[in-house]
């Protein structure tokens, strides 16, 4: 398995602890002596700025909401067991996405064990790594072609999310070596494909973010501000901020690393070398397919992600494709793909209840807009800007909504943005950062394919490459968006 870890250990682990103790020590005499000088800092604030904080000291981002949800609840007057009280009120909405992605990762672990993937892998490295073929341009714009879709399916069509990276990228490096494909190249394609999906298309985790997490809050938060948005808007708000992103993929490979770059062919790991080829019978074969078109169909009819997945992990379940007395492990260890995710997205419900909690929601939106004026242009460039930010502490888009919407839709309203123009600067604010953070679920998928021969550094070749590319052109055209829509 593919080491993903930023830390390290003796000397270098301790200095780093060291540099930890530093910044929490300068942070909190930097406090203190705000609070000596008599200076109100605003609850809100504190909490956003103590977690990011602590997830850039790569703090568990689990403690890190408690922690902070703890400091605003209390800076702003709120007893402890009140600022608990608040939390865990919260915490059901997080909850029910949260189940939602244990069982897409329960449906993902019995979809790799039916050998489907492995099977598809086998077949392109087939087709595209023989002979000079592999050599040919038309051979290299076809395999970016079939990755590109495959990651766009992998979010609203088999929603799978990054489960097929680590299964279909692996057998082929070989490929990608002979076309001297850079791999930075293919980390930007994996990461804007992912991101572009889900961000646009209403299907799968599209459906999860646009309309369970994004539509929801900016209602919830816009109810008593005379908001209101449906389904529809989400798409065509997005539209733009996804361009930038798709912007970002193809200046990542028509110009950014478009040079041939040349990598070590570890024959041992050719797919002759390994394990048997992969066979599926015609009666499995039609069971996962059976099992996927089911998912589709359920999630499209009942509006829900959780049935579909379920329902496709019942069929494989009942057709064999693993053993019945497996039926616990695989549950299991799709729980485990997917148990940080449901976490983070459930705490991060009751981090934004303590901020509701806390009443200086709507000081912190007043002296923005006061700091602002009527400048749309300033007032979008802060909001998107801070997005960036927050969501790079996150690691994940999903869960920055709720924190980002108690602030982003007063505000935004403030300043006489139209509904489009809100759902758009809120939906790009929290996407930001989601493609470029050590944490994503995004960039660890993309190294965790991409580096299966020891090639491919996490922060140089992922975080790096997938942070300017998807995230630059984002920024731009969102800004755009909020100012024309």
């Amino acid at each position: 398995m593919t080491d993903l870890s930023l830390g390290s250990s003796g000397g270098t682990g301790e200095l780093r602890r060291m540099r930890v103790l530093s910044v929490l020590a300068l942070a909190a005499a930097t406090y203190a002596g705000l609070f000596a000088a008599g200076l109100h800092v605003n609850a809100v604030v504190l909490s956003i700025v103590a977690m990011m904080t602590l997830c850039l000291l790569r703090l568990p981002v689990a403690v890190a909401l408690v922690s902070a949800a703890v400091l605003g609840g209390l800076q702003a007057g709120l007893s402890m067991t009140e600022t608990i009280a608040a939390f865990n009120e919260n915490l059901l909405i997080g909850s029910q996405v949260g189940m939602t992605y244990v069982m897409i990762g329960a449906f993902a672990v019995a979809l790799a064990r039916s050998g489907l993937l492995e099977l598809l892998a086998a077949k392109i490295s087939g087709h595209l790594g023989t002979g000079e073929a592999a050599a040919s341009r038309g051979v290299r714009w076809s395999l970016l072609l079939i990755l590109c879709a495959a990651s766009v399916m992998s979010q609203n069509l088999i929603p799978v999310h990054i489960a097929f990276i680590p299964v279909l990228i692996p057998p082929l490096l070989g490929v990608m070596n002979r076309l001297r494909l850079d791999r930075r190249a293919i980390a930007c394609v994996l990461a804007c494909a992912i991101s572009s999906s889900y961000l646009l298309l209403p299907t799968g985790f599209g459906a999860i973010f646009l309309n369970d997490i994004l539509l929801t809050n900016l209602n919830d938060v816009g109810a008593d501000l005379g908001l209101s948005v449906t389904a529809d808007m989400a798409p065509r708000a997005m539209f733009l901020p996804v361009m930038g992103i798709v912007a970002g993929m193809f200046v990542a490979v028509f110009i950014t690393y478009r040079k041939p770059r040349d990598y070590l062919t570890v024959e041992s790991e050719a797919p002759a070398a390994g394990k048997p080829p992969v066979t599926l019978k015609p009666a499995q074969l039609l069971a996962t397919l059976a099992a996927l078109a089911v998912a589709l169909v359920c999630q499209i009819k009942f509006e829900s992600l959780l049935v579909g997945a379920m329902a496709g992990f019942i069929i494989l379940s009942f057709a064999g494709i693993f053993r019945w007395q497996e039926q616990d492990d695989v549950f299991t260890e799709g729980l485990r793909m997917m148990a940080q995710v449901a976490v983070i997205i459930t705490l991060a419900s009751g981090f934004a209840g303590v901020l509701s909690a806390t009443g200086e929601v709507q000081p912190l939106v007043s002296a923005s807009a006061s700091f602002i004026g009527d400048n749309k242009a300033l007032g979008a460039a802060i909001m998107l800007l801070v997005g960036l930010f927050v969501t790079i502490g996150f690691g994940d888009s999903f869960a920055s909504v709720p924190i980002l919407a108690p602030i982003y839709v007063p505000l935004a309203l403030a300043l006489d943005f139209s509904p489009l123009a809100t759902v758009a600067l809120l939906g790009a604010a929290a996407a930001l950062g989601d493609a470029g953070s050590p944490a994503s679920t995004i960039t660890l998928g993309a190294t965790a394919g991409l580096n299966a021969d020891g090639q491919h550094d996490h922060i140089r070749d992922s975080l790096i490459p997938t942070f300017i590319h998807a995230n630059f052109g984002m920024v731009l055209f969102a800004w755009i968006a909020a100012l024309t829509l």
